[in-house]
Formats: structure tokens, C-alpha cells, sequence
């Protein structure tokens, strides 16, 4: 039997061009969102349980994506005019108004993201990207149909990125790790000199051993 290839952008790659329609109108991704963080997620099917409760989720969360700076772009293979019809349920039925724009993709869109897996059918999985501002893909997350995402995490994830790139490293759970709590994870010494130097007491940062050291995070 013939193995199928998924392909897929991989970290620190850019996000590949697409130009798509959506139901905020034609959009050039990323080059519509050059200079800002954002949230490309796919799901498999709209008028779906799971990728309802999804994007009620995830537009709960809008306004706190926005403090971050980050865009919200949700993405399937259903036509424009479906998607349009999916919001109005939801607006009607649930009174949630999603307010980040939903891409129509098509199979050629979605192959570029990687987003079609054997054994799924036409269905896009549930992917996560998150992209920065020089259009590079950050994260990559992804789900089985079966199993929604936790929006928690996808913000968290966010914060974490930009907070490391200013900052430094973040430990696991941040910011609630059981070692450190928020505190971040310092670069580990390159040499011999520094390594002594950092185990000696200091007011700025606190060590472990001289390969762990973690440092107060700057508000």
C-alpha cells in the first residue's frame, strides 16, 4: 500500500503563503498579519459538536489574545458560505459572536499545513499554529477529531513565546511550575569562569547547580 506524505511546516520555518477567502473577506496569510502574533487553527467540520464548543472557547478567549497582540484565524475545508451560516447559529442559538474571520481552504491550503492525516478522510485535523510577527511558525500543535483543544494552553502558549524571546526560557506548567512558580530559567554558562561565578550568592538570580539558575520574571 501506497504511504501517504503529509507535508507540514516545521519550527522556525515560515508559515507558507496562502491565499485564501474567509468571512471577513480575501485574506493573504501571513502577509496580512506581517508584524503580528497569531492563532491559525484548523478544525474538521463545521455545524460539529466539538468544533462548536471549540470556537465558542476560543472567542471567550478573544479578548485576551488581543492583549497579546495576537490574531485569531480559524480555518476548514468548508465552503465560505457555510462557515457564514455557522457563525449566524451560533450567534442566534448560543449568543456568542465570533469576531476573528474563519478561512475557506481547499485541499491544495490544507496539504500545505499538513493539516490532512491518513486515515481521516477530506476532514482537516485539528491543528494550532501560532505564528510571530516575522511570519515564522512558533508552535505546533495537533488533535484528533475526537478530542477538542484546551484554549488555556494555546494562551498560555502564546505568553510563553513572547515572554522567552525578551526573557529567557520558560519551566514547565509556567507560570505555575512546582520548582520555580513564574520565575524564568536563565541560559546555562558557556564556560568554566561563569559556571563557578554562578554559583556564588547573588541578589539578582538564584542556582540549583550553575546549569539551572532562574531568575525573578520582569513584569
Amino acid at each position: 500500500m501506497e504511504e501517504t506524505k503529509v507535508n507540514m511546516p516545521l519550527l522556525g520555518d515560515a508559515l507558507p503563503e496562502l491565499k485564501v477567502q474567509s468571512t471577513h473577506g480575501p485574506m493573504n496569510i501571513p502577509g496580512d498579519m506581517k508584524g503580528k502574533w497569531f492563532v491559525l487553527f484548523s478544525h474538521p467540520a463545521d455545524f460539529t459538536p466539538v468544533c462548536t464548543t471549540e470556537f465558542v472557547a476560543f472567542q471567550k478567549r478573544y479578548e485576551e489574545f488581543e492583549k497579546l497582540g495576537c490574531k485569531l484565524i480559524g480555518m476548514s475545508i468548508d465552503q465560505v458560505f457555510s462557515h457564514i451560516k455557522w457563525v449566524q447559529w451560533i450567534k442566534a442559538e448560543l449568543d456568542v459572536d465570533i469576531k476573528f474571520p474563519i478561512v475557506a481552504a481547499n485541499d491544495s491550503v490544507a496539504m500545505k499545513l499538513g493539516m490532512l492525516h491518513p486515515g481521516k478522510g477530506t476532514n482537516t485535523v485539528r491543528a494550532v499554529f501560532i505564528v510571530d510577527p516575522d511570519s515564522k511558525v512558533r508552535l505546533i500543535m495537533y488533535y484528533p477529531q475526537e478530542v477538542g483543544r484546551n484554549m488555556d494552553e494555546i494562551v498560555r502558549s502564546v505568553k510563553a513565546l513572547q515572554i522567552s524571546d525578551q526573557q529567557g526560557a520558560v519551566a514547565a506548567g509556567w507560570p505555575d511550575n512546582e520548582l520555580i512558580g513564574d520565575r524564568i530559567i536563565m541560559p546555562p554558562s558557556t564556560n568554566q569562569a561563569d559556571a563557578e561565578k554562578r554559583m556564588e550568592k547573588s541578589d539578582a538570580f538564584e542556582c540549583f547547580d550553575w546549569w539551572f539558575c532562574h531568575k525573578p520574571l520582569e513584569k
